[in-house]
């Protein structure tokens, strides 16, 4: 960890996706999604850092990390970006009510928590979880960090389509503020990466993918389904596809005897016009549920035309982490992984 001082140039904080909608109590604001960001002294990179949170969490999961050390954001400063830090619609600082945004899902669970997130091995709910062994404790109920981690969480729009369309209008003003960026996404936040990369493709200068949500075409009850591949709302095909029905789906083998066949798309594949050329990184932990999956999401992304890596971490030497990399023991060490493999891109 370095704990040599960091000078700021300047850092604030700002709204955007604002909108005006009237209640029975009043003409109130909604939709809006909330932005931080720091801009180091010794500036380096001319791209800042994007960083979204996933489903349920909030900005602060790279700001520090639940045993109390630095986050990826001030790594990142470090290395020399400017990086803004959003809370996505409805989490963390951009504020819910269900009288205003409508349906939620119930928050985090410690039990869910514990064996998913931070005691996986103990567990075993899923084939890697006896892998996991990166959590800064002992992961089970009672352990501070886990009390911290937790506490962050609270539910999310109960649509994933609501959820997407709200990533594309506010990410779109966001992009449209600061310029061309690089996007940084985690889990649940994976698809603001391809929506912004269809909607703002002049302004994304690359993504890294930390287990994005996978794998294409999934569903989850209640929230719906990935029906346009890697999104819930419509993406810009070519041919073009009017109704999401028009994906002609087949599975395709896995790579390893050891995960699950995934689907793509039957060929000819229709391509993701947009999301050529932008530099792709996805990454998957080696004791994560995700990990199993995330091969679907490469697989699909890439016959559609995108340029994408599929980085695992066991791959690099990096061991034993769960689905919150940024949240374990060596969260510097992954964050190297990839400042070095944006380094490689040379960004220009």
């Amino acid at each position: 960890m370095n704990t040599e001082p960091l000078t700021i140039a300047e850092q604030g904080a700002f709204w955007v996706g604002v909108q005006r909608v009237e209640k029975p109590f009043g003409l109130v604001a909604t939709g809006q999604m909330f932005v931080q960001y720091q801009i180091p002294a010794e500036r380096r990179h001319r791209y800042p850092l994007v960083m979204v949170h996933g489903g349920g969490g909030q900005g602060l999961d790279y700001l520090s990390t639940p045993d109390g050390r630095p986050g990826w954001a001030e790594y990142f400063l470090r290395q020399g970006y400017a990086v803004y830090v959003v809370d996505r619609v409805a989490h963390g600082r951009a504020p819910y009510h269900p009288d205003v945004q409508g349906p939620a899902t119930p928050p985090m669970d410690y039990q869910f928590l514990q064996a998913f997130f931070t005691a996986s091995a103990k567990f075993g709910r899923h084939p890697r979880a006896k892998l996991h062994t990166q959590w800064p404790g002992s992961g089970e109920i009672g352990d501070p960090a886990v009390d911290q981690l937790i506490a962050g969480m609270g539910p999310m729009p109960a649509s994933f389509v609501a959820i997407q369309e709200a990533m594309k209008r506010c990410g779109a003003e966001l992009l449209d503020k600061i310029g061309p960026s690089i996007l940084m996404t985690h889990s649940m936040g994976g698809p603001f990466g391809w929506i912004m990369a269809d909607t703002r493709p002049a302004l994304v200068k690359a993504i890294v993918a930390a287990e994005p949500v996978s794998p294409a075409f999934f569903e989850i009850p209640g929230l719906g389904g990935l029906e346009w591949g890697v999104t819930a709302i419509p993406m810009t095909y070519d041919p073009p596809v009017g109704d999401p029905s028009e994906l002609k789906r087949v599975l395709r083998p896995a790579p390893s005897p050891d995960l699950p066949d995934c689907y793509v798309q039957a060929e000819p594949a229709r391509q993701l016009v947009n999301l050529k050329g932008i530099p792709i990184l996805l990454v998957a932990s080696e004791a994560s549920w995700l990990a199993l999956t995330n091969h679907g999401v490469h697989d699909y992304l890439a016959q559609a035309g995108a340029t994408i890596e599929h980085l695992r971490l066991e791959d690099a030497g990096i061991r034993g982490n769960g689905h919150m990399m940024m949240s374990e023991k060596n969260s510097d060490e992954v964050a190297a992984v990839l400042a070095q493999w944006l380094d490689r891109l040379r960004l220009k």
